[in-house]
């Protein structure tokens, strides 16, 4: 559904990513008009360019190494590259978005193509992109009866090193991308990003070395990344901590890159086919007119949980117009978690303005913990998982900043290798989880998987920690025999129970 000039509707979502998507959906749901706005292709950052992508270059290294612990199992030898990468092309839709676009129109919603920025309060202009087609190439304005929401994920960054820019890196979306497989590759970066690709080429036949700064995850568990940095050097990958570009040059665009490195008291430069720089991202704040409503356009948009954005006026009734979800927020910088912030976001502009179950008198600041108002789970139990080899997943604060945020924690770890579950899935199995207990509430508040398949055991953890489940009653949830989940039943002995 395309949309003409001067359109107004009762809802504007920039940003057609599935943050924006979820958004979208749910405002709708209860009769509003709907449209999103979007310059790129519909379904985000996530479908093209790396959650899907990334996931599936990660995949055949992931079965080739479970059927080499396997006795009885053929070594399967090396991957077929070019089959990957066209297998990535098929989940990624070779960069067509007509599905998702068919979607949004079954679902009501109107698509406008093109980049969105506010003008003012309850207006987006809508400029088409280079080369879109457009007739004309004029902007049109849309105008929004009740609630903008801003949808616009983040960006890689570039660090200020002298020669990078030049040197045309990498970053995400041209690593989960690439139509060959470079002979060899430098990583820098030891977030999650650099950890999958390095594990994903490496796999693929690259010669990679990772250049990180510090320790390698170090949003996790301390352990966690000490597993990965001993696998990946099994694997083969050059994995170099404390180390700091200092320069970087590529005298020929597609050429070999020479990485200068600054480890302790010594230099050495490092070349390579190419590089990929995975240091960070930023809201996408810049360009999306947040200073036409009095708001910064260089600081990620502050929300409250119902995620409307604190600093802007409101509109009638004392309600807010303007909403934000997702990376966009810094608030948590997952896709999964912002589309959870979207069903928040649209939920609520439903409940203040839907035709049907409007409440103008329910202020968002009011919106009770854990409804469907508030994103409660942003603050409690956030969850990240990284599909290296081992997979580490985990939910709500670390150890260190659970004591920090001054809970009374007790960490019960176990091997994993050690249940039944792990001795019939490979000789080699390998692998730790810990949880954390509050003492004093005698409730779980967070959970860390280090292993195989590790994602597949979090979301028990997460239910235990969104549900605050009493560790007695948890003591009542028998895991199956012979599963790698028995480690519940572990936990609570090793806890005292």
């Amino acid at each position: 559904m395309a949309a003409s000039a001067d359109q107004t509707y009762d809802v504007i979502v920039i940003g057609a990513g599935p943050v924006g998507e979820n958004a979208a959906a749910r405002a709708s749901a209860t009769g509003l008009s709907v449209a999103v706005v979007e310059a790129e292709l519909v379904g985000g950052e996530c479908s093209y360019w790396a959650c899907i992508p990334s996931k599936t270059l990660l995949r055949p290294g992931a079965v080739r190494a479970a059927a080499r612990a396997t006795p009885g199992v053929a070594d399967p030898g090396p991957l077929d590259a070019a089959a990957v990468l066209a297998w990535r092309d098929e989940t990624t839709g070779e960069g067509d978005d007509s599905g998702q676009e068919r979607w949004l129109a079954s679902a009501g919603i109107a698509l406008v193509r093109g980049h969105g920025r506010l003008i003012r309060e309850r207006v987006v202009e809508v400029a088409p992109e280079p080369g879109s087609g457009d007739d004309d190439g004029a902007a049109r304005l849309l105008h929004a009866r009740c609630a903008v929401v801003v949808a616009t994920g983040s960006a890689p960054v570039l660090p200020p090193v002298p020669g990078l820019a030049e040197a045309s890196p990498w970053t995400s979306r041209e690593a989960t991308a690439a139509e060959e497989v470079p002979a060899s590759l430098v990583v820098v970066g030891g977030g999650v990003v650099a950890c999958e690709m390095a594990t994903a080429y490496a796999d693929l036949g690259s010669r990679v070395t990772l250049l990180a700064r510090s320790a390698l995850l170090g949003g996790a568990e301390r352990f966690a990344g000490e597993a990965v940095v001993e696998a990946l050097r099994e694997a083969g990958v050059d994995v170099r901590l404390d180390a700091e570009v200092s320069e970087v040059s590529r005298p020929e665009i597609g050429g070999p890159v020479t990485v200068t490195v600054r480890e302790g008291r010594g230099v050495e430069q490092v070349t390579a086919a190419e590089l990929l720089v995975a240091t960070g991202r930023r809201p996408r704040t810049a360009d999306v007119g947040l200073d036409s409503v009095g708001l910064a356009t260089d600081v990620p948009l502050d929300t409250d949980d119902s995620m409307a954005v604190r600093g802007t006026a409101r509109a009638a009734g004392g309600r807010p117009w303007l909403f934000a979800c997702g990376d966009v927020t810094g608030r948590v910088a997952t896709t999964h978690q912002g589309k959870y912030e979207g069903r928040v976001a649209g939920d609520v502009v439903a409940r203040l303005y839907g035709p049907d179950n409007g409440a103008p008198e329910m202020p968002p600041e009011g919106a009770r913990s854990w409804t469907r108002y508030a994103a409660s789970a942003d603050h409690t139990a956030r969850t990240q998982v990284v599909f290296t080899r081992p997979q580490v997943a985990w939910v709500g604060p670390t150890e260190a900043e659970a004591r920090e945020a001054g809970l009374p924690v007790r960490a019960v770890s176990y091997d994993l290798s050690w249940v039944a579950g792990a001795a019939v899935t490979s000789p080699d199995y390998a692998g730790r989880a810990q949880v954390l207990v509050d003492t004093e509430r005698q409730v779980l508040v967070g959970a860390t998987f280090v292993g195989p398949d590790a994602s597949e055991m979090l979301h028990a953890a997460t239910v235990a920690v969104v549900g605050e489940v009493p560790l007695d009653r948890l003591w009542h949830a028998v895991p199956v025999f012979p599963t790698v989940s028995e480690v519940w039943l572990r936990f609570a002995e090793e806890y005292g129970l």
